[in-house]
């Protein structure tokens, strides 16, 4: 890389319509195209749109299982709630405990409702 340092030099102090103007004419002297292949663009897309299907996960408790009053002190601790509103929830399973988590997050509340004893599904 350090022999294009005075050539990336110039193009870091050049304008958007500069760097334009360079990238046609490195095209009409090269005879390339700065344009994706129509090919490789729809290959990609799929992969993006993919990863931008899933980026927020709802945990979702399923069943409290037999150690109930744990799965209460997990789902009190996660949302915050009092622990009235923590019961109702664990009592009224199949039942979203948070949603729009990133993958990460949802898996580790997973985690610790099915180390107290619960079933729990991520979607």
């Amino acid at each position: 890389m350090e022999q294009y340092k005075d050539i990336l030099d110039k193009v870091e102090k050049m304008n958007a319509l500069e760097l334009s103007d360079l990238v046609k004419a490195i095209e009409e002297k090269f005879g390339v195209s700065a344009a994706m292949p129509v090919m490789a663009a729809g290959a990609a897309a799929p992969a993006e749109d993919a990863a931008a299907e899933k980026t927020a996960w709802d945990v979702i408790l399923k069943d409290a299982g037999s150690q109930k009053i744990q799965v209460i002190k997990v789902v009190k601790e996660a949302t915050g709630l009092g622990l009235g509103e923590a019961k109702a929830i664990v009592d009224g399973a199949p039942k979203t405990i948070k949603e729009g988590l990133k993958k990460e997050e949802a898996a580790d509340l997973k985690g610790k409702l099915e180390a107290a004893g619960a079933s729990v599904e991520l979607k």
